[in-house]
């Protein structure tokens, strides 16, 4: 089974500070990460500077006391850094891409000739967004956390209305962090079978657990939200996976796609003909004189493999011996008529 793509998410862990947004990029690469991902917004992209209740957060979050825009206005990641998170990710092998969250932003990335997009979980009902997005004709994947099947359809048509159909679909909790019991990693397959597209898994829960879960069951791509230290605090520090646990769950990841291997028989190798030589096999075992009558009592089924098979001992019992036959000797065809 190939590994899925292990993507490292940004998001608001630069803390407002370039250089650690770049630190984070070198941290992903050692921790064996394949992409990171930005969010390309500003505040106004998103929301309105609005006090009213509308604007106000009080859901049960992290994120509980402030507006909306002032929750963006502290986790944007500047435009004007762009091009050099870029052209650092690249300079050491490491995929790069984003989130758009206007038309603006799409511009933004596409001069920086961004290789793949994400629509995120609360944009999913933006079938405009989506279209033009898709209208790239690169690889798009969006994300499902809050959707409904419906708007899935209708994302997915926006997709198909682009003559785009590189798409894939991640399971996504949209809890910060997401309980493991409401995690549902079992229906992450059913969007492939469902829409017949690619899927993946965008992780909210706490550890590696559900990452090596969705290994498991075929994902195609694992999204985790990167922070180089907790400590660093932050909105989304508390639901973030640390270098030091990131590149454990990598690890992990390699290990659980090593030993599920593949879905068909392996081909004899030379190691496992060597084993073989462990098999059960007929042997004689009690002096045979020739004439003498083959039975249990002298033949057996033993290890190791250099007699014939065990399948032909119904066979052979009753058979007389061709010639003397000594204790320990494979037994062959032609020692019995």
């Amino acid at each position: 089974m190939p590994r899925p793509m292990i993507i490292a998410e940004l998001s608001a862990n630069h803390n407002q500070s370039l250089d650690i947004a770049k630190q984070s990029i070198l941290a992903v690469k050692k921790c064996g990460g394949d992409a990171i991902k930005l969010q390309t917004y500003t505040p106004d992209c998103l929301t309105l500077d609005v006090q009213n209740p509308y604007f106000q957060i009080h859901s049960g979050t992290l994120w509980d006391g402030k507006t909306l825009y002032e929750l963006y206005e502290e986790a944007y990641t500047p435009w004007e850094w762009h091009v050099e998170l870029f052209e650092l990710a690249r300079s050491v092998g490491l995929k790069i891409f984003s989130s758009p969250f206007s038309l603006e932003a799409l511009e933004l990335l596409e001069s920086l000739q961004c290789p793949m997009y994400k629509v995120a979980s609360f944009e999913i009902t933006d079938t405009d967004l989506i279209y033009h997005i898709a209208k790239t004709h690169k690889p798009i994947i969006i994300s499902t956390g809050i959707a409904t099947e419906e708007e899935i359809l209708q994302a997915l048509q926006a997709c198909k209305e682009a003559n785009n159909h590189d798409i894939t679909l991640l399971k996504c909790t949209s809890a910060y962090p997401a309980p493991l019991q409401e995690a549902n990693l079992l229906s992450m397959p059913e969007l492939g079978k469902t829409y017949g597209v690619k899927y993946g898994l965008s992780d909210h829960t706490q550890g590696p657990l559900s990452a090596i879960i969705a290994t498991s069951l075929g994902a195609v791509m694992i999204e985790k939200h990167f922070i180089l230290d907790r400590a660093l605090g932050g909105p989304d520090s508390a639901f973030s996976m640390d270098a030091q646990e990131f590149e454990a769950m990598v690890t992990q990841i390699n290990l659980t796609t090593l030993a599920l291997g593949t879905p068909h028989p392996k081909p004899q190798t030379d190691k496992i003909k060597q084993q073989r030589k462990f098999a059960r096999s007929l042997f004689v075992s009690e002096d045979i004189k020739k004439g003498q009558k083959l039975d249990t009592s002298n033949i057996r089924s033993v290890r190791p493999s250099d007699g014939l098979p065990p399948k032909y001992l119904k066979e052979i019992i009753g058979k007389r011996a061709s010639k003397d036959l000594y204790r320990g000797k494979p037994l062959e065809f032609g020692d019995f008529v």
